[in-house]
Parts: structure tokens; sequence; C-alpha cells
């Protein structure tokens, strides 16, 4: 199978018989046509066209031939591919048995070790169930003690926004007490007083404010001191009687204003400071 035909348009030599047969056949068909009388008989014209017809068949046989001849190249080439496979095959087969061995062994040792990583993640998993029961407790255990000290910490932020307040209505009793009196020596030093006592309340988040006399009522921020409900919508404040508080944006108490001139004289003592909210109640935290 090794020998291959070589093809016969390699060698142009080859192709000049069939090119002057085709030629002179051509040149033969023109003589009969030429010769012959005019209109030539149907026998005349067959010969004429069968002279056409070979010279055709010369000049497309060698074409023909080396068609074949690559055709049977390129099968040859595909037998002898196919017969170094088949050589091939032996040695792959040689090569699966190996591996089949080798996947056996390896196969075996998977499941030493399949086995072994059982047992470790079932002791794992022992070992993380107790952990997280020690977690647990102890997170218990720390949220009852933090809830505790939340609850103490609440306790003294009360107390002591508690003594601030009253601190700053009286300072603010003092400072309304000297704009009454007329001395104005005594105002400017008490108002020097009480805006230093506001700026330090204000870096606590404990901000005072007081509506000065002639602007609107606002029901959300303003209160009378007579505990009056029907206030109208264009109510003016005349005076404001206690301060109010805002501790870290929330509204603490409402500023005690009067809306007319008092009739009496004008009360002196601003009334006790409530507590800010608390976010967590002091039951559930005594409790827990």
């Amino acid at each position: 199978m090794s020998d291959r035909p070589a093809t016969r348009l390699a060698r142009w030599p080859s192709l000049l018989p069939f090119l002057i047969g085709a030629a002179m056949l051509d040149y033969f068909a023109w003589w009969v046509v030429e010769k012959s009388d005019h209109p030539i008989n149907i026998w005349i014209g067959v010969l004429a066209l069968v002279a056409v017809a070979g010279a055709a068949w010369c000049s497309v046989f060698p074409f023909i031939t080396d068609a074949e001849t690559a055709a049977k190249l390129e099968e040859l080439n595909k037998l002898q591919s196919a017969a170094h496979q088949i050589q091939n095959l032996e040695k792959v087969a040689n090569q699966i048995t190996i591996a089949t061995a080798q996947w056996q062994n390896v196969q075996e040792h998977n499941t030493k070790a399949i086995e072994s990583a059982k047992q470790v993640s079932e002791e794992m998993t022992q070992e993380a169930i107790r952990f997280a029961d020690f977690m647990k407790k102890a997170s218990d255990s720390e949220k009852a003690t933090l809830r505790l000290e939340v609850d103490k910490l609440k306790r003294t932020e009360n107390d002591w926004l508690q003594v601030v307040v009253r601190v700053l209505d009286h300072v603010y009793a003092l400072n309304r007490a000297a704009k009454h009196s007329g001395q104005q020596n005594l105002v400017e030093q008490l108002a020097h007083f009480q805006n230093a006592c506001r700026d330090a309340a204000r870096r606590i988040g404990l901000v005072a404010f007081a509506p000065a006399s002639g602007d609107t009522f606002e029901p959300g921020q303003h209160q009378t001191a007579d505990g009056r409900k029907d206030v109208p919508d264009d109510a003016k404040v005349f005076e404001t009687v206690a301060t109010g508080y805002t501790f870290q944006g929330q509204m603490l108490r409402p500023a005690l204003v009067l809306l007319d001139p008092p009739k009496g004289p004008l009360p002196a003592q601003p009334p006790v400071a409530t507590a800010p909210p608390t976010n967590e109640p002091a039951e559930e935290a005594s409790a827990s």
C-alpha cells in the first residue's frame, strides 16, 4: 500500500498528445464541414459532432484521470492512517489496563480517606455543638450583665439630666428676675453666665430654647403657663416663663410661655424638669 501513483498533471509533456489529438479532431471537424456541400447532410453533421466530441474527450481525459488518481491517493492516505491507528490500539489497550489497576489502588486509598474524613467530621460536629452551647450560655450571661449596666447608665443619665435641667431653670429664673429688676449691669452679667451654662450643657446634647416676645405660639414646642387648651392659631407669645429643652435631637420639655400680659404677679420659678424618655424599660432590665 506504500506505492502511490503519480499525478499526470505533474508531467506537462504527457498532456501534449491529448492536446494535439484534440486539435486535430477539431480541425478535422472544421475541414469536413468546410469541404462538404452546403447545406450539409445529416451524416456529415454527425461526423463533425463525433470529431468535436472526441476532441473534447481528449481535452478532458487527462484531468479526469488526474482527479481519479488524487482520489486514490487520498484513499491510500486514509488507509495508511487507519493502519497506524490500528497498530496503536494495542499500546492504548495496555495503557488502559495499567490505568485501571492504578485507578483501583487510588479508589481503595480514597475509600480509606473518606472513612477517616467521616470520623473527623463527626468529632468536629460534636465539638462545634459543645462550643455553641458554651458560647450561648456565655452570651446569655453577658447580655444579662449588659442589660443591668445599661439600665444603671440610663438611670444615671436621667438623674444628672434632671440636675442639669434644674440648674439651667434656676439660672433662667435669675436672669428673668434681673430683667424685671431693671439693673442693666446685673442683667448683662447674668446673661453671660446663662450663655456659658447653656454652652456647657450643649456639649452633652442638651439644648435650651426660649421663644422671643411676639413669636407665634407653636403647640409642639410651646405650652401655656395657665394650662390653656383652646389657643388660637394666631396667638403670640408675650413672655417665656421657663425655657424648653431638647436632648440629642428629641423634645425633652416644651417651653412654658405666657400669651397675654398677666394680671397678677409673674411666676418666678419654672416647673420641675421631667426626665427624658428612655428606649428600654427599667423593669425589663432589672428582671433580667
